[in-house]
């Protein structure tokens, strides 16, 4: 078969339906692009949907995992194993600072899982404080947590007991957590899914506040912020916001599936043996991958890179009266208007961007690769449709 159809169909025949795919094919990548089955090459800006952070198949990651499969694909935690006391390592001395134990797993929804897990446990509560318009994941428990109705119709009788709180409303947030006394609240600091929406940093000041004063546990979900994507390690470092637990994910395995869940040294403390657990996460394999990835992000700094790209989007959106929100390689552009026939368009020539829970937002997950050159490319592509429109 050579055919972006062909292949199509042949998936079709046997996946199950979950997203509404773009009718490509793709088959390689490098740095900012990647190429379908038929030669065509695309530039990037989706970013396999925020994992391609250090660009696609980077030669550091690839030659990592490559060598580690020459040794041991996989044995699980019940042996120690190399490449996951070098990975964790690196990992803790990158985290925040007190946050010197980590949890690999596999997903930024099991991270997400594992993180209420803890909270539930440390301080025998139940109920956990969420932020409307944030996504943690499909799996049960962290779908209890995902605000769009879309995706929790039909499964309501399986969540646990959350609260819904609203995003930026400090006032509200406080007499919420003081009066509920929830085991965690867990929040999206930059809601992708929404739209790259925040909220000013003392809303997250507040939330941590509270959530001492109340004595639960507060959770940032950065299995997209996180890596360096938005300008330092983690967005907590970057607003100066000291979490109980943080999750990490899609960037951290440099394109192997791979999660963490960053916790604060007193919190792992409560944490018994046999509490957690996990057969895959941890494995050689990703292991390899997170330490080699994570080596990139250093040695290449890219969260500076990433502060680069963000200011030279940011000016061409200003240019063109587009309205942006978000940080670094995350980005929301507001158009005004519905932005489905502006991602099929570029994407008809030769650009890759996303939509969001806003029709009118187009995201933007790049990778820190990506050059002025290839964001000109983009703002020329734009000028084009937006004329033609």
């Amino acid at each position: 078969m050579t055919t972006n159809a062909e292949w199509m169909a042949l998936e079709d025949e046997t996946q199950l339906a979950t997203y509404k795919k773009w009718p490509i094919a793709l088959a390689k990548g490098y740095g900012s692009t990647v190429e379908d089955v038929e030669g065509r090459t695309y530039l990037d800006l989706y970013g396999g949907h925020c994992v391609a952070f250090l660009g696609h198949n980077h030669p550091h990651v690839v030659q990592a995992i490559k060598d580690q499969a020459d040794q041991l694909l996989f044995y699980s935690n019940a042996a120690y194993a190399p490449a996951r006391a070098r990975a964790s390592a690196r990992l803790a001395r990158m985290a925040p600072e007190g946050m010197s134990k980590v949890f690999f797993i596999n997903s930024g929804a099991e991270a997400n899982e594992s993180a209420m897990k803890i909270a539930r446990k440390a301080t025998g509560r139940a109920n956990v404080v969420a932020v409307e318009g944030d996504f943690h994941g499909r799996t049960l428990g962290a779908l209890a947590t995902t605000w769009e109705t879309q995706y929790r119709k039909g499964y309501e009788k399986a969540f646990g007991p959350v609260t819904f709180i609203p995003l930026g409303d400090s006032e509200t947030a406080r007499e919420v957590i003081l009066r509920e006394q929830p085991a965690a609240v867990i929040i999206e600091p930059i809601q992708s899914m929404g739209g790259m929406r925040t909220a000013p940093v003392e809303y997250f000041q507040t939330l941590e506040a509270a959530c001492r004063e109340a004595g639960s546990m507060l959770i940032f979900d950065e299995v997209q912020t996180g890596v360096g994507r938005t300008g330092a390690f983690t967005y907590a470092q970057l607003i100066g916001v000291r979490p109980h637990m943080i999750t990490l994910a899609k960037s951290l395995g440099g394109g192997v599936p791979v999660a963490a869940v960053l916790i604060d040294d007193a919190v792992a403390a409560k944490v018994g043996y046999g509490e957690q657990g996990t057969t895959f996460g941890g494995g050689m394999l990703a292991m390899a991958a997170v330490d080699a990835a994570l080596e990139v992000v250093e040695n290449e700094h890219l969260s500076q890179r990433a502060r680069f790209i963000w200011d030279t989007l940011e000016a061409g959106c200003r240019e063109r009266g587009l309205r942006c929100q978000g940080a670094g390689c995350l980005m929301g552009i507001d158009f005004g208007q519905p932005v489905g026939p502006i991602i099929a368009g570029l994407r008809a020539k030769g650009i890759l961007t996303g939509g969001s829970a806003d029709p009118n937002i187009m995201r933007l997950m790049p990778p820190a690769v990506l050059t002025a050159e290839e964001i000109g490319s983009f703002f020329a592509a734009i000028d084009e449709i937006l004329v033609a429109a």
